[in-house]
């Protein structure tokens, strides 16, 4: 038995993503017609003996809200049960599912799926969790790589790895100078012992925090925040317990509002391609959402044009 957790974030993140994301909650964000993080969702549900869907963040849950009507229906539609766990601040992509790891290991699931809700692509999950479930040196976590271009690498985590074993033996991330063009796509499968791995971080977060409360004036709230690439990976490399499966599907980050475009346009092949039978009807669809889109963003662009010769106006007059 497994379980997924899909990370959501909250409203303070994502700014980069606006004006969509004014009206509509970032993971709610329609891309090829449908919420982004549905797209997550139905790749879960593909892989076998999956009871349970976790979505973890920090928005608001409102009964009724478009949150709380998205579990609902997705629940239904799937079949599955899908609970949102909320933080009560941001808490870094590993404090999270360190925070509600009770109900992440309640049910003694044997490993589970972890994803960062602003990536989008092929998910490949169920050929990712059974390369995780074949390796006899049990690792505590499999990183999704696929490749990049050495310019675009810089802007993502990179992994060196061992070609014959698959174990990554350096990771960096962001790095200011060239590593590797092998690049982490925010999507992991872990061994429920990784808990004992944040719980090392988390204890050195407290000590670390009340060792300088004197004179830092902290209000406490970094004593929880655990990063998982920079905090848990970084530390776990070259120590055998973490290994990279390869992918050449598609895959994207969704970070700023262009990007939804060419997230669009992929999902929309893909869907073509896994559903034949309704492409035309899917094509006229996103095709008209993809200039909705278009005029949004351009919309945006001349009203910053404008303030910037008003700007430039007043400061010349």
């Amino acid at each position: 038995m497994l379980k997924a957790v899909i990370l959501i974030g909250g409203p303070q993140k994502g700014t980069r993503f606006r004006p969509l994301s004014f009206d509509v909650p970032k993971p709610l964000f329609p891309v090829a017609g449908y919420p982004t993080i549905q797209h997550h969702i139905e790749a879960c549900c593909k892989v076998p003996d999956l009871k349970e869907i976790l979505l973890i963040g920090f928005y608001q849950y409102q009964p009724n809200d478009a949150l709380a009507n998205f579990i609902s229906d997705m629940s239904q539609q799937y079949r599955i049960s899908i609970r949102y766990l909320q933080e009560f601040s941001a808490l870094g992509t590993a404090g999270g599912i360190y925070h509600f790891r009770d109900q992440i290991s309640s049910g003694n699931p044997e490993q589970f799926i972890l994803m960062h809700g602003d990536v989008c692509g092929d998910f490949p999950l169920v050929k990712m969790v059974q390369f995780h479930k074949e390796h006899q040196n049990k690792p505590r976590i499999t990183i999704m790589v696929t490749e990049a271009t050495r310019q675009q690498s810089l802007h993502y985590g990179c992994v060196v790895e061992n070609k014959e074993n698959h174990e990554v033996l350096h990771y960096a991330e962001k790095p200011s100078t060239f590593v590797s063009t092998a690049i982490n796509c925010g999507i992991y499968v872990c061994s429920i012992d990784v808990f004992k791995q944040i719980a090392v971080e988390f204890s050195k977060k407290q000590e670390n925090y009340f060792s300088c409360l004197s004179i830092s004036g902290d209000n406490g709230h970094n004593k929880y925040v655990i990063r998982l690439e920079q905090d848990i990976i970084m530390p776990l490399a070259g120590t055998g317990k973490l290994l990279a499966f390869h992918t050449t599907t598609f895959w994207s980050q969704m970070k700023t509002a262009g990007s939804a475009i060419y997230a669009n346009k992929h999902y929309l092949d893909l869907y073509h391609w896994l559903h034949p039978e309704s492409s035309d009807q899917m094509s006229a669809l996103a095709k008209g959402f993809a200039l909705a889109q278009a005029s949004e963003l351009e919309n945006l662009s001349s009203w910053v044009m404008l303030l910037f010769k008003i700007i430039v106006a007043y400061y010349t007059v």
